[in-house]
């Protein structure tokens, strides 16, 4: 369906399951930018929570989540192919935001590491301004070698986009690794220290981030098998554009499932995030307020 004779959407709205495609992704991202959203709003707005590393790991992916859900209004809604040669494609830009949060998830795996194995260490040398550099270079390094892709002939940015599979392969198996390392810390080091808010801090951060890491290898391991398969052995599945490509709309969802965990499990930021965004919006509040009010006058 042509929109405006330019660009057209991303299905016909022949049968059923068109229409279920475009529901889903309005959905999903109306859905992921309030979460995730609501997440970065929280997080910013309270400075106890700005003070701790492991907030600064999560704000930075919930930025890259914000801005993943915008995304999807273009990407799930219109007819766009990334990839050589595209297709109403934004040369990348958009589907790197992932590669943001694989790089922030490894090393806030390492920075929860260090706090657990080598607190006297990480006191010292793990400062807030260096996850905070940490998190920037998540972006500069992602966006910079999307630069160089992009100012490539074809030929070599295939071979740059070939190289960045092989170097997102070592970077999963040392996520399962890491994964696989911070549970037995957490049943081994924890176990062994005396109970304590800095104890519960550290149960509490190695929990979400090790659900976030598994749910992020779940959804994201068949889009990023299928892409292996298909370089290898030109057989693997294709979709007619990114919003019927189910293996990339399941990749996308970490951006909706990440903020949900980082608010499931963290109980200072569901406050922080119900006193900063949804308490101000929540209508019960408003009903509740208006219930105290008698003849004009409004009882404190």
């Amino acid at each position: 369906m042509l929109l405006n004779g330019t660009i057209s959407l991303s299905v016909d709205f022949d049968t059923s399951e068109d229409y279920l495609i475009f529901a889903f992704h309005i959905l999903f991202a109306t859905s992921t930018v309030l979460i995730a959203g609501s997440v970065v709003v929280g997080i910013s707005s309270t400075r106890s929570l700005r003070g701790q590393n492991r907030f600064v790991f999560m704000l930075n992916t919930s930025v890259s989540d914000t801005l993943t859900g915008f995304s999807v209004y273009y990407l799930g809604l219109f007819d766009v192919q990334e990839g050589y040669p595209s297709r109403n494609g934004t040369y990348y830009i958009l589907p790197s935001l992932l590669g943001v949060n694989v790089l922030t998830f490894l090393f806030a795996q390492f920075d929860r590491y260090f706090a657990v194995c080598h607190p006297f260490f990480y006191s010292r040398y793990v400062t807030r301004a260096a996850v905070i550099g940490i998190c920037a270079f998540c972006w500069i390094y992602t966006y910079s070698i999307l630069t160089v892709q992009n100012m490539a002939p074809i030929s070599k940015a295939a071979q740059v986009n070939a190289f960045l599979v092989m170097t997102l392969q070592i970077i999963v198996f040392v996520k399962v690794l890491m994964t696989i390392k911070l549970y037995i810390i957490a049943r081994s080091h924890l176990a062994r220290e005396a109970p304590s808010a800095e104890r519960d801090n550290k149960k509490e951060s190695l929990r979400i981030i090790v659900f976030v890491v598994i749910c992020f290898l779940a959804l994201w391991c068949p889009s990023f098998v299928n892409i292996i398969v298909r370089q290898l052995t030109r057989k693997g599945l294709r979709f007619r554009n990114e919003a019927t490509n189910l293996f990339a709309s399941m990749a996308r969802l970490n951006a909706l499932v990440t903020p949900a965990v980082y608010i499931w499990g963290s109980p200072a930021l569901r406050q922080a995030v119900w006193s900063t965004v949804w308490r101000r919006v929540c209508p019960c509040r408003r009903r509740a307020r208006i219930g105290f009010q008698f003849d004009g006058v409004t009882e404190r």
